[in-house]
């Protein structure tokens, strides 16, 4: 059974943006934190950014400032605005449900010209 849909990944030239959506169920979205993970070919998986059920966020140092994570309560679903992209974020993102466990299907996003 998913639990976490994601959508939003794809192709997209240096400098670009792109936005990741995940939707979960109401019960699994209002509780606990929410994150988004990705795993480049080779490399371990790596938090990118995280947000609360009361909307504090963190992020991986070296991605401050290019992308933003944020929910919308109403739909149960969060987002990952992905701007200025660079051909080192290309990679599988994972959303994450932390209380719960579980985790998305993946969606590739390649950065490349």
């Amino acid at each position: 059974q998913v639990q976490l849909v994601e959508s939003g990944g794809g192709l997209v030239q240096p400098g670009g943006s792109l936005r990741l959506s995940c939707a979960a169920s109401r019960t699994i979205f209002s509780i606990g934190a929410m994150g988004w993970y990705r795993q480049a070919p080779g490399k371990q998986r790596e938090l990118v950014a995280r947000i609360t059920s009361g909307g504090t966020t963190n992020y991986a140092d070296s991605l401050k400032g290019r992308f933003t994570i944020s929910r919308d309560n109403a739909k149960n679903t969060v987002y990952l605005q992905m701007n200025s992209l660079k051909p080192e974020d290309t990679a599988v993102y994972y959303c994450n449900a932390e209380f719960w466990g579980y985790w998305g299907q993946g969606t590739q996003v390649t950065v490349s010209s």
